[in-house]
């Protein structure tokens, strides 16, 4: 949600340009990088509530002295509303506060966990002084809807206004859901389209062993990834599973065609987004936009659509993995290991395509359906969720050998899934976990959470 418009003011006319401007980041292999991506929740120590912008402990404060570690603002209406520096990163806010790092195209997990941990560091000495504090979890445990405030961002006053209008859930997607991603990289469109249906196959299993978000309003909510319900009742246009990536004829061309079908949300002119929610992107090729009449789209308009799109694999000039419920440190460097592994060796990347090669649109579609319930005990066929991440993991740990990308100790980046290991070897997934401690040690209590899951 934090894509920035280009400054690409080319017009755009036909949808071959559509096309080659997602060929255009095809990398060959020795130039394949991992972008991490994490958000988290901001509280405040003295009660536990939510944040605002504004006041002298408020984000726009933390945005401001997070300057010092070398951040340069991005304003909006005079406003701090992101923070960037070179190399790539960025430091952007969610509709509720939700504080994100988008990292920089790194070289190997070692590199990723490394920025993580500096950014945490970083966090953690502002927020000392603020007297805030950051949690990770899928979806808030205890904060109501109305008590989030909405951070002033202009593109948010279009979405807040268009979501309710779509799926009864997609304010709560936006105010109180947070996940972790990674972004990775294709050498041609048709190691894309292996890529994109293994992710989107797959994907189902990483929300199942990344599955962080069972409380809901500081009582069980019913579910184990209860931020993947909330993207099934979002927008039904732009999210989940996309069945067409399983079938003959898939590529760059036949996605560009769903992005086009999918409404729009705004366009970014002179500062400011101007609302075009619900209108169509083939209408604005052809000039024929209400709220721009007779002007074409730019490259920048087209990136920025790309960006309102949610699919559970999204293809920009990248591809991004979206499955997963954000969760504590040991999970911000997981996920990206784990799709790294299977995603980035050629070995482990045609191991995975045989293992999913008989799974139907469909079938995945019901998968994705029934797995924020059950997650690792979820059916499938003749076997169970938690059996087909054994075998995932697996691939993943030999892709990640066969990677050699070793730390300045000597060890390669398979020590990064360790923790997603334990997870299938108990069959309990960090929801499970914290479910049994909300239970029968706080009893029910919620306001541990604060102190004993902070980052």
């Amino acid at each position: 949600m934090s894509g920035a418009p280009s400054s690409s003011t080319e017009p755009v006319t036909h949808i071959h340009q559509l096309i080659a401007y997602i060929e255009q980041g095809a990398r060959p292999k020795h130039e394949w990088r991992i972008g991490t991506e994490h958000e988290k929740f901001v509280h405040r120590l003295e009660d536990f509530g939510p944040v605002d912008y504004a006041g002298e402990r408020g984000i726009g404060e933390f945005l401001i002295r997070m300057q010092r570690f070398g951040w340069e603002p991005v304003h909006e209406a005079g406003n701090v509303i992101a923070l960037k520096r070179a190399g790539g990163a960025s430091i952007s806010l969610e509709p509720g506060g939700q504080i994100e790092l988008s990292g920089a195209q790194l070289e190997s997990l070692h590199d990723t966990c490394s920025e993580v941990g500096n950014h945490l560091e970083q966090v953690n000495e502002v927020s000392r002084e603020l007297q805030v504090g950051m949690l990770g979890f899928g979806f808030h445990p205890h904060w109501r809807r109305e008590q989030i405030p909405w951070m002033p961002k202009q593109r948010y006053d279009v979405m807040g206004r268009y979501m309710p209008q779509v799926g009864s859930m997609g304010l709560d997607m936006m105010l109180r859901t947070c996940t972790v991603q990674v972004n990775l990289d294709f050498s041609s469109e048709s190691d894309m389209v292996r890529k994109m249906r293994v992710g989107m196959a797959l994907q189902p299993i990483a929300t199942a062993l990344f599955a962080n978000s069972p409380l809901c309003e500081g009582k069980p909510n019913g579910y184990l990834s209860y931020r993947s319900r909330v993207w099934e009742d979002t927008d039904p246009d732009r999210c989940g599973i996309l069945p067409f990536v399983f079938e003959s004829g898939m590529g760059i061309e036949r996605y560009v065609e769903y992005v086009l079908d999918v409404p729009m949300y705004f366009v970014h002119r002179d500062g400011f987004y101007v609302d075009c929610a619900g209108e169509s992107f083939r209408d604005f090729l052809a000039g024929r936009l209400p709220q721009l009449p007779g002007e074409y789209p730019t490259l920048g308009d087209w990136d920025l659509h790309l960006s309102t799109l949610f699919p559970e694999v999204r293809l920009k000039q990248f591809l991004e993995m979206r499955g997963a419920d954000g969760g504590g440190w040991q999970g911000l460097c997981a996920l990206p290991a784990l799709w790294t592994g299977l995603l980035y060796d050629s070995a482990a990347l045609s191991a995975a395509e045989e293992l999913i090669s008989d799974w139907s649109g469909e079938e995945v579609m019901q998968l994705r359906h029934e797995v924020p319930r059950t997650a690792l005990r979820t059916q499938f066929r003749n076997t169970t969720v938690r059996e087909i991440a054994r075998d995932v993991l697996a691939i993943a740990d030999e892709g990640l050998a066969n990677r050699n990308r070793l730390d300045k100790r000597g060890r390669d980046e398979r020590r990064h899934i360790e923790r997603l290991w334990q997870t299938v070897d108990s069959g309990v997934t960090p929801a499970e976990e914290l479910l049994d401690v909300f239970h029968n040690r706080w009893r029910g209590d919620i306001e541990p959470i604060y102190t004993e899951f902070a980052y």
